[in-house]
């Protein structure tokens, strides 16, 4: 009973040994790849600002200003774009306002191409106008959530995430050690010898880096095959449908501006922080303003909205993520996990830290193998050499 035990244990570990290696050697580049373009993106904000001088604002607290005003001046500046028009507000002082148009005709054909504009909050002129994808921290977003190949890549990305979190499991498996042997096998030491360095980096560096890397893997699985993970979640606690609302335009009557829907909007969510407003779409659209509220893990791209007719400025539909399912609340917390948005600064510098980790991975990973491989072949010739005395 005990040898039988033991030899399935064997074969058990040779195969996971087999998929933890051929994974790696496989995958490893992309999985490097996409972690280390992660940790630039956790900063894009900021590098793209720093990328970019004509963007940067003067120092100090962001001044009111008028988002009907902002609105006007991204009229003036693209009389052509008449559709809906996104405003993001800055998110610290010293920022611009950040709008785009999601359909500009300069990306017709294009996949998700939308117009980025940055407007200087104290004069409300717009200071850029690019293409996403045609810019640095744009080219490498897509890089990271498409490998540059849209949906296809999408797919792929998310591939690439699953299998690696299974590799991650794998060599844990494969690293478990007996009940005499944690201190010693959790002890950071790094041995003289390349061979044996080579071994302590790669395991080390996975076994202590392993929660941050199956937080990533995981929360990189959930926002890159969102038609394949939301339909079990929201079997289990329903989520929130996004309603499609429209206004009822009166014959003769002009749209209310944009801070009087703002307005309406807080009202509705008292102390809410208003971070994305979303003009009418059409004479019957309506504005979308989304705000965050405490609790949500999210600040930058909160959950909660609020629907206002763009006539009456009367609330067509709220969304307050107080109020949210399980199922919704298991998805806010993804893109904040994922970039590490979730803890604050903190938070960010690990999840940068934690892109770094596949690289690593990677290079030991590679090195060890090819180390057995030489050292295979050297036994083969030494027992060839003997077999001929």
């Amino acid at each position: 009973m005990h040898l039988a035990s033991a030899i399935t244990k064997r074969k058990l570990r040779a195969l996971t040994l087999a998929f933890h290696r051929w994974a790696g050697l496989s995958l490893g580049l992309v999985f490097a790849l996409l972690g280390l373009s992660g940790s630039l993106l956790v900063f894009y904000p900021e590098i793209d600002l720093w990328l970019n001088p004509i963007q940067q604002v003067r120092p100090g607290p962001t001044p009111d200003f008028s988002l009907a005003q902002a609105i006007d001046a991204l009229h003036q500046q693209y009389p052509s774009h008449d559709g809906a028009w996104r405003l993001e507000m800055p998110i610290t002082d010293g920022r611009p306002i950040n709008a785009r148009y999601a359909r500009p005709p300069e990306s017709r054909g294009r996949g998700f191409a939308p117009l980025m504009v940055t407007l200087d909050p104290e004069t409300l002129r717009p200071t850029s106008g690019r293409i996403w994808g045609d810019y640095a921290m744009t080219w490498l977003y897509n890089l990271h959530y498409t490998l540059l190949l849209d949906k296809p890549g999408r797919y792929a990305v998310g591939a690439v995430g699953l299998i690696s979190l299974l590799s991650l499991l794998s060599g844990l498996y494969l690293w478990w050690p007996s009940a005499r042997r944690w201190r010693a096998a959790l002890r950071w030491q790094i041995r003289p010898g390349i061979v044996r360095a080579t071994y302590d980096w790669h395991v080390l560096s996975g076994i202590y880096g392993l929660l941050l890397l199956c937080v990533l893997s995981f929360t990189g699985v959930m926002l890159a095959w969102p038609e394949f993970t939301r339909p079990p979640i929201n079997a289990l606690s329903p989520l929130y449908p996004m309603p499609h609302l429209h206004s009822l335009p009166p014959a003769g009557q002009a749209m209310i501006d944009a801070d009087r829907a703002v307005a309406a909007a807080r009202t509705e969510l008292p102390g809410g922080v208003l971070r994305w407003l979303e003009t009418p779409t059409g004479e019957d659209g309506c504005y979308r303003v989304n705000l965050w509220l405490p609790g949500d893990p999210g600040y930058r791209f909160p959950r909660s909205n609020v629907w206002i007719d763009a006539y009456s400025g009367r609330v067509l539909a709220v969304r307050d993520v107080r109020r949210q399912s399980a199922g919704d609340a298991f998805f806010a917390w993804q893109h904040p996990l994922h970039n590490g948005e979730a803890f604050g600064l903190p938070g960010r510098l690990l999840a940068g830290l934690g892109g770094l980790l596949p690289a690593l991975l990677w290079v030991s990973g590679l090195m060890r193998w090819q180390q057995k491989r030489r050292a295979q072949v050297k036994h083969l010739k030494s027992a060839e050499a003997e077999t001929h005395r």
